[in-house]
């Protein structure tokens, strides 16, 4: 079978699994929330409690107290049943946040450079809250299978291309694949939701804007948008823009 055949076999599967359901619906103003299964709360917990033994811990009182007067703010209007939120905040000078099902959060120092203010933080835990209430884990866990057979395929889509390139394009793939990042699908989803979150503890999502136009400023290095693991500057900020009005009137 030629990939071209393969090809097209493949991106039927592709569209239906990079559709992520709506989770927020415009008429009522209100966001669906989808907790995840037990089994898998206690995954996220074990996996956030190995990773935090081995990371090192900030010790910046002022850092970590931040953290928690912006989390704490938007904990008390995520309804979660079942979570226990926990939020850690790790040394690590690279501009990042990750959450686990179960609501485990955790923030990176680096990332505290880029969110200058409150707002902007919130805008940050808001949107990894977003992908737990969202329960976007189970679903990368579900096409997890999808994805390794269309990076089968693009092995051979691509293998004429640039090495370099090439590499890119298969490291995006198999970050995916392996579950290390949310699709980008999900991505949006999340930052419109997390606009929501933080319009209702009285932040103004406006700083969701800022946030990533702060982001864009400091990226370094750019990959095709269709395979990133996060979609680029220019697109996620029009995304955001685009829904501010509509995360307004969630604003206290």
């Amino acid at each position: 079978m030629t990939w071209k055949k393969k090809l097209t076999l493949a991106l039927p599967i592709a569209i239906l699994s990079c559709s992520a359901p709506a989770v927020y619906n415009a008429q009522t103003g209100d966001v669906a929330i989808r907790p995840a299964s037990p089994a898998l709360q206690q995954q996220g917990e074990k996996a956030f409690a190995q990773y935090r033994a081995k990371k090192t811990l900030s010790r910046d009182s002022s850092a970590r107290n931040r953290v928690y007067r912006v989390a704490n703010r938007l904990q008390s209007v995520v309804p979660l049943p079942g979570a226990r939120w926990d939020f850690e905040v790790f040394d690590d000078s690279s501009a990042n946040a990750f959450a686990l099902p179960g609501g485990n959060v955790g923030i990176n120092t680096g990332l505290l450079n880029i969110a200058r203010t409150d707002g902007q933080l919130a805008a940050a835990l808001a949107h990894e809250m977003a992908h737990v209430t969202s329960n976007h884990a189970q679903s990368r866990l579900q096409n997890n299978q999808v994805v390794n057979i269309l990076g089968a395929v693009a092995g051979q889509v691509l293998g004429g291309q640039n090495p370099s390139q090439t590499s890119q394009y298969a490291q995006g793939i198999a970050n995916i694949a392996l579950g290390k990042s949310f699709s980008r699908a999900q991505e949006l989803q999340a930052d419109r939701v997390g606009m929501i979150f933080m319009a209702k503890a009285g932040y103004n999502p406006g700083d969701a804007v800022t946030l990533w136009q702060n982001m864009s400023a400091n990226q370094r290095s750019r990959v095709p948008e269709f395979l990133s693991t996060h979609p680029v500057g220019p697109t996620r900020i029009k995304a955001l823009q685009d829904f501010l009005p509509e995360a307004r009137k969630a604003q206290r």
